[in-house]
């Protein structure tokens, strides 16, 4: 029980220490079940260990801070690529036999962390969000929910970030970079089920390098508005299934990857012998997804009896020159699709990073596109 270390319910009690203190304890007694009663349970990151279930009751919601300061800047992955970000609200980094249970929900905080695209906004909601803080762009089309955010996006579009894998070179810059929520890295034997996560300052979910995964009626929620927001990315992972689940974000689904460009060819692991079944996908770029990032390969997945409802598109296979990689054996069957935005099915071979509808004045001519031989670089499906 999470109170037996000091824990307080009261929303206000910062707990990251206690929530530390109770899975070491219990990693520490070979493991076991880490138990987090109802009520709102302030804390900073968690870091999962061995042999753990963390399990949230009915009525538990784990608030993650908003305080930034409280998210270390760590040397991870961002988008398929080695990068330095703040630590994610939950992780954990080699380790087996690990379980997140309950029927209890995570935030993320994410709407301290995101940026706010005007368009995708009413006039309402966008007045509302520059009244509650926050810095404006020049062209007053952009929110963001601080300067240390504006500055780091600024430089980003501008190819001006540091290259660099020391965090101390980020620290001005840390409210730019935004942790994905659940982090999950180099991991076997995982168990996710039931709990609902919400509000994740980027990817919500995201198992790299982990094997034999299983996600089963968890319901991620974002709102149509956050970017980044992808409720799971299965980046070079193999064996598992992700079923029942119930998704509604800002960005991607059910997202398949597997590396970037050169760095994802050279780390070559595919994505594969995955099961994904009886899911719902709401709103959301695509309902199921392969790439951008996929220059690892993806193969072997079956994908059945998913339903996806008021997403731009449904079935989105997406990639770019450059990748490389090879998609190959996917099979799907009983996808049912209704008021879809965009395309039914798209494949997109020359991605841009652009929402697959086009927002208010985007053009939407195709892009000028000159013939290069073929090479490593050049993805096949």
């Amino acid at each position: 029980d999470l109170r037996k270390y000091g824990a307080v319910a009261d929303g206000q009690t910062l707990n990251t220490q206690a929530f530390s203190q109770a899975i070491a304890a219990c990693a520490q007694a070979g493991g076991g079940t880490v138990r987090v009663p109802a009520g709102l349970w302030l804390t900073g990151p968690i870091v999962l260990q061995n042999n753990v279930n963390l399990h949230l009751a009915s009525g538990a919601l784990v608030q993650f801070t908003a305080d930034h300061s409280q998210y270390p800047l760590v040397q991870t992955t961002w988008e398929g690529e080695d990068a330095v970000r703040c630590q994610a609200p939950i992780s954990g980094v080699g380790l087996q036999n690990i379980a997140i249970t309950g029927r209890g929900t995570f935030d993320g905080a994410g709407d301290t962390w995101r940026p706010v695209r005007k368009s995708k906004l009413t006039e309402g909601e966008w007045k509302k969000l520059v009244a509650s803080g926050g810095v404006l762009n020049d062209k007053k089309d952009y929110w963001y929910p601080s300067a240390g955010s504006q500055k780091g996006n600024e430089l980003a579009a501008a190819k001006q970030l540091p290259k660099s894998l020391n965090p101390a070179d980020f620290t001005d810059l840390r409210d730019y970079l935004r942790p994905n929520m659940l982090s999950l890295t180099r991991c076997r034997q995982i168990l996710l089920e039931d709990f609902t996560i919400q509000n994740s300052p980027a990817w919500t979910m995201h198992p790299l390098l982990c094997e034999d995964v299983t996600v089963r009626r968890v319901t991620a929620r974002n709102p149509a508005y956050g970017q980044n927001t992808d409720a799971i990315d299965l980046e070079s992972c193999r064996n598992g299934v992700v079923e029942g689940c119930t998704f509604s974000v800002g960005d991607d689904g059910l997202c398949i990857k597997s590396g970037r460009d050169e760095e994802g060819r050279r780390r070559g692991v595919p994505t594969e012998n995955f099961l994904i079944q009886n899911c719902k996908v709401y709103s959301a770029h695509g309902g199921f997804v392969i790439g951008s990032e996929m220059s690892g390969g993806v193969r072997n997945l079956i994908v059945r009896n998913c339903a996806f409802m008021g997403t731009d598109v449904g079935l989105r296979f997406k990639t770019a020159r450059g990748r490389g990689g090879v998609v190959e054996n996917i099979w799907v069957d009983g996808i049912t699709m209704t008021d879809i935005a965009g395309q039914a099915i798209i494949f997109d071979m020359y991605y841009m990073a652009k929402d697959p509808v086009p927002q208010p004045g985007e053009s939407t001519a195709p892009p000028t596109i000159a013939a290069q031989p073929l090479g490593e670089g050049t993805p096949r499906f």
